[in-house]
């Protein structure tokens, strides 16, 4: 998969079939969008392509007007859309930077200098409620008309349901704040992750013996915090057990910067510069700010053990089937 930030060259331009969206998360229905992405591109013997955003306008405007907390949270960082996506088999994605100037384009030069002259679009699929251009001026119906103007097909596609309810970033974003990871699983289609490379912390982990893996998140709201059992990926062959926080560690830390700080358990190598995931099995509770180092010490303590148990009880739970098998 080919990715650009912004347009492509002139000569990387070809024709495409585009998608466009935030993708935040690539759910169950993002998945469904990129599946008929994909069979009409392969239809046209065209790219299938994706237009996606960064920043997320909404956080782009949020920050703008001074009030981050009207950016959505996010799921995922640009890292692991990019995996989500090459996983969905598209061949192109273009990272538009949104900012002032991109935002101040009107519909019609966004439809001739974009889709038109920037990536020769023949066939565009949207969101039923897609909005584009200055003010969000440009509909589904304006952006057809351009469409038999200029040479390519525009199609909607229906809501994607599970359970009687719509597949959508804020259903995802509502069930990782939620603590609710197996709603998370039936919406994404696959456990809940995030992936980085391994920095150095304050080693204040290890001197409580509790060493940590950490790592740095790009954003500045994730869609979920506190304190999770986790398995580790991308150390051995298995995943790892271990567990993790994910927040500002208001004990030791006023800086209000981002971290995921994950313990393994049972783990002593180096794993500095290493790229791993982090899966999310299971909110244990929510981020708290300890009166000193002996209570915050402490409280590690009881999250470990009761991560501990976790997966105690869930190898226990497939023990009698392994069990089963070494009889026969």
């Amino acid at each position: 998969m080919k990715v650009f930030r912004g347009l492509p060259t002139a000569a990387s331009r070809a024709p495409c079939a585009l998608a466009i969206g935030n993708f935040d998360g690539v759910h169950r229905g993002h998945q469904a969008l990129l599946a008929r992405l994909r069979t009409q591109a392969s239809a046209l013997r065209v790219d299938a392509a994706v237009m996606t955003f960064e920043p997320h306008p909404r956080e782009f405007f949020a920050l703008k007007s001074g009030d981050i907390g009207r950016a959505p949270a996010r799921i995922a960082n640009l890292r692991d859309k990019l995996a989500s996506l090459a996983a969905a088999g598209v061949d192109r994605v273009i990272v538009e930077h949104f900012n002032a100037q991109f935002a101040a384009l009107s519909p019609q030069t966004f439809v001739e200098q974009v889709l038109v002259a920037g990536l020769h679009v023949r066939w565009l699929l949207v969101g039923e409620d897609f909005r584009y251009g200055a003010a969000r001026a440009g509909t589904v119906a304006t952006l057809a008309e351009a469409g038999r103007r200029f040479g390519f097909e525009v199609v909607t596609l229906p809501n994607v349901m599970h359970a009687a309810e719509r597949i959508s970033s804020s259903a995802v974003r509502a069930a990782l704040a939620a603590g609710d990871f197996a709603r998370t699983r039936d919406l994404l289609g696959h456990g809940y992750r995030i992936s980085g490379h391994v920095i150095h912390g304050q080693k204040l982990g290890r001197t409580l013996g509790f060493p940590t893996l950490n790592l740095r998140l790009p954003h500045r709201r994730p869609a979920l915090s506190g304190i999770f059992v986790v398995q580790v990926h991308g150390l051995a062959d298995d995943p790892l057990p271990g567990v993790a926080s994910l927040g500002i560690r208001p004990t030791v830390d006023d800086s209000g910067r981002v971290l995921l700080e994950t313990h393994v358990f049972d783990y002593a190598q180096q794993c500095y510069g290493k790229l791993v995931q982090v899966e999310f099995l299971e909110k244990l509770r929510d981020e708290e700010k300890y009166d000193g180092l002996p209570a915050l010490t402490a409280a590690i303590d009881r999250d470990a053990r009761r991560a501990r148990e976790y997966f105690r009880q869930r190898d226990a739970r497939a023990a009698p089937a392994g069990a089963a098998a070494e009889r026969i």
